[in-house]
């Protein structure tokens, strides 16, 4: 089997294992770095325009520990008429949060970044991700809840797990980006600095 090689270091500035798990399926190398970077929103700012501001962090947050790689960063916001879901955290917060949005729509928003590190380059996408929920009853939430502890997932819903079954439909233009990194708009993102990855 042939070896992709690529003539610059990729770093996923991301300590999600999920997200590694998306990068691996475009079978190119890689390595993986956490960033170290502030989520909490700014005051009026828009929740779209927060997961692209993050992405962004991340990547630059990486690239002081990475001259000269090619750094991959991604951050995703979930949206509820209007009102940003952040991470819950614990299963009180998980179980207010699936309980306000069984039944409605919900706008994830995943952003994605790729920061050139050595010309200082960056290219970023913002690819939303609409999700109806079912009208789930409590002892749903809590028999979710207590196989599937989806505490670091924005709006309680770990659709990559068991939170697949809480959704009646997804609509996307990238499949992937529910899950967190959107790989369609990535392969062209690598595409415009040079890697091919097919």
């Amino acid at each position: 089997m042939k070896t992709h090689q690529i003539a610059q270091q990729l770093v996923l500035g991301s300590s999600s294992i999920y997200r590694r798990e998306l990068l691996q399926r475009l079978q190119i190398p890689f390595e993986i770095c956490s960033p170290d970077v502030e989520e909490t929103p700014l005051a009026g700012e828009r929740p779209d325009d927060a997961a692209v501001r993050l992405a962004v962090a991340k990547s630059r947050a990486v690239a002081n520990t990475h001259p000269g790689a090619l750094i991959i960063g991604a951050d995703q916001v979930a949206v509820l008429e209007g009102i940003q879901l952040g991470k819950p955290l614990n299963r009180a917060n998980a179980t207010r949060q699936l309980q306000l949005v069984r039944g409605k729509e919900l706008v994830f928003y995943t952003a994605l970044s790729l920061l050139n590190s050595r010309t200082n380059g960056i290219q970023t996408r913002l690819v939303p991700s609409h999700v109806k929920f079912r009208q789930l009853n409590d002892r749903q939430i809590n028999n979710y809840l207590d196989r599937e502890q989806p505490y670091h997932c924005a709006g309680s819903a770990k659709a990559e797990g068991l939170g697949i079954a809480l959704i009646e439909r997804i609509v996307s233009d990238d499949p992937s980006a529910l899950i967190g990194l959107p790989l369609v708009a990535l392969v062209d993102m690598l595409a415009n600095e040079g890697i091919e990855v097919v």
